[in-house]
């Protein structure tokens, strides 16, 4: 049952030291930071952080891994059999290796917090979707909620022999620094404008029946996939 679990949620494992070491190297903790981890996998990146942090807090949804992790006997870590995105969390410094498949939910979670940086590894498609810009085919509700609420930098892309099993795409070490926090209304506003991705601004807001107080009329001819994140941060202004 584990081993399908782990299937079905995409869980690739890092086993290569050189890219271990520059997150923990890329994530800057000093012994203050509060720091996070999203996933720990068989704990190898866990171990790294507990030498560098006085605290790390870690959650993992796969009893195997959280089991395998427990074993490693870490003192500095508290260890929790538990989904990381349930609640918000307090945290200065996020370090995350996480299945792919819950890269989204990863993402619009952290846009609503307040955190010092992240060094997360995600697929490379997936954050250059982050990076994308109005216009382009990639350019999604997603790439609006990252560039609104944080900087995102793409530090080293990582291949597939950094993991076990090899992933079937490659990957990217990003860094994310963060805006200004999002509300889940928000959020969820982003996501039906881009539902509505290639009408006009006019169209989208009557199909959606939606009230925007940034709104300035000469936005309304343009298509919701060519309004800039700042544009549509002004939106969201009341």
């Amino acid at each position: 049952m584990g081993s399908r679990r782990r299937r079905s949620l995409g869980q690739h494992y890092l086993t290569d030291a050189s890219v271990i070491d520059l997150m923990v190297r890329t994530a800057g903790i000093t012994k203050a930071d509060r720091v996070l981890e999203v996933g720990t996998g068989r704990g190898v990146v866990t171990r790294e952080l507990c030498k560098a942090a006085e605290r790390v807090e870690a959650f993992e949804i796969d009893r195997e891994n959280y089991l395998t992790t427990k074993r490693v006997g870490l003192d500095r870590l508290t260890l929790h059999l538990e989904d990381a995105f349930s609640a918000p969390r307090d945290f200065d410094v996020l370090v995350s290796s996480l299945p792919y498949s819950e890269s989204s939910n990863f993402v619009e979670w952290l846009s609503s917090l307040r955190y010092h940086r992240a060094v997360v590894l995600l697929q490379r498609d997936f954050a250059e979707k982050l990076l994308a810009v109005p216009g382009d085919e990639q350019y999604k509700a997603i790439s609006v909620i990252s560039q609104i609420s944080s900087s995102v930098r793409v530090i080293r892309y990582v291949g597939r022999e950094s993991f076990d099993p090899p992933p079937h795409v490659s990957s990217a070490l990003v860094l994310i620094v963060p805006r200004r926090e999002l509300q889940s209304e928000q959020i969820g506003l982003i996501k039906m404008l881009f539902s509505q991705r290639k009408k006009r601004l006019a169209s989208a807001v009557k199909k959606l029946s939606l009230e925007l107080p940034g709104i300035r009329p000469p936005m309304l001819s343009l298509r919701v996939e060519w309004l800039t994140p700042g544009e549509i941060e002004n939106l969201l202004t009341r």
